[in-house]
């Protein structure tokens, strides 16, 4: 079994590296802190939460910023479905995307902090840290890098996992990632490890930076 999740994760990590999201423009972080003003009601609130299903809305502060520009393209265009991200994304273009994505993600992407002796990674994760990173912080070398999973909320990381098992979300590496966790218990285990893997991944308040 363990070679069979290391073939699939290996694949999966290919996959990944040859994905591209096309030339694009670079985006400038001055102007996305304008243009994510909109944003703050919910993604500037720590541990405000989504309805219906209910989970804590992501930290979005340092994550990166390619994969940012991914989801909201997928908001956009509604290949990842949530009604209101759909309805915020829909009036977007794709440079008002990479500037709110280049504001979000700040100077840097999100970086590991010190070690709070996290537990050893759980077999139910094997096969993702071939893109994510042991850690969560992502593999450097991929292109586009993955998102940080790494200090994300756990029931964030649950739904979205949910979400890919059931098909209701969709990615081309992530589809049938998603298949090798056949439980909810395996998401619950998956979800619960990187989330308590400490990294910089934080609300993005008006105040942060």
């Amino acid at each position: 079994m363990l070679s069979r999740l290391t073939a699939i994760a290996w694949l999966a990590g290919a996959a990944l590296t040859s994905l591209s999201l096309g030339a694009h423009a670079a985006g400038d972080p001055a102007k996305g802190e304008m243009k994510f003003y909109t944003c703050y009601g919910c993604h500037g609130i720590a541990n405000y939460r989504n309805a219906y299903p209910d989970y804590n809305v992501p930290k979005l502060r340092h994550q990166n910023a390619d994969y940012l520009a991914a989801a909201l393209h997928e908001y956009r265009d509604g290949t990842r479905p949530h009604a209101t991200m759909h309805a915020q994304a829909a009036s977007l273009s794709d440079q008002d995307i990479e500037d709110i994505a280049a504001y979000l993600q700040g100077a840097a992407a999100v970086k590991g902090v010190p070690s709070s002796g996290a537990s050893k990674a759980p077999k139910q994760v094997a096969a993702c840290i071939a893109c994510h990173g042991e850690n969560g912080l992502g593999v450097d070398g991929l292109a586009p890098k993955p998102p940080t999973l790494a200090g994300q909320h756990v029931d964030y990381l649950e739904q979205a996992l949910t979400a890919y098992r059931n098909g209701r979300r969709k990615n081309v590496v992530m589809d049938s990632m998603a298949q090798l966790l056949t439980s909810d218990e395996d998401v619950k285990i998956a979800a619960a490890y990187f989330a308590e893997q400490p990294s910089s991944l934080t609300t993005a308040t008006t105040q942060s930076k």
